[in-house]
């Protein structure tokens, strides 16, 4: 199963948080996970998927809005409320995405997640 997400606003990724109150960003990370649930939902109604048991491994793309560079790890931090809403749109606890493989690739504005479902053979 393949999705395609928003790209991650810029004020979750860790680098622009500057040790801002958690507060800050609560809003911008509400209405992204709420955007990314409703997008998985809308997504997966036209292929009637059903989750795995289990571990699910996750391949994210994250495909650039820029020229920019972004290290992987704060580009997987910067998903987690997208990824949560991901997971609460598929019935299951984000701790079963595992392992989870990260591409960065550049493209074009607005950019966006494609995250993919490998199943288990």
């Amino acid at each position: 199963m393949k999705v395609e997400l928003d790209f991650p606003p810029s004020e979750l990724f860790p680098n622009r948080k500057n040790g801002k109150h958690w507060g800050a960003t609560h809003v911008v990370k509400t209405t992204y996970r709420h955007l990314c649930g409703w997008l998985t939902k809308e997504q997966m109604n036209k292929v009637h998927y059903k989750a795995p048991e289990g571990e699910i491994e996750l391949h994210l793309t994250f495909v650039m809005p820029d020229r920019r560079w972004r290290d992987a790890d704060n580009c997987l931090a910067a998903a987690k409320a997208g990824l949560d809403g991901f997971a609460d749109a598929l019935g299951v606890n984000d701790r079963h995405f595992q392992p989870i493989v990260i591409r960065r690739v550049l493209g074009a504005k607005p950019g966006k997640l494609i995250v993919e479902i490998k199943e288990n053979t």
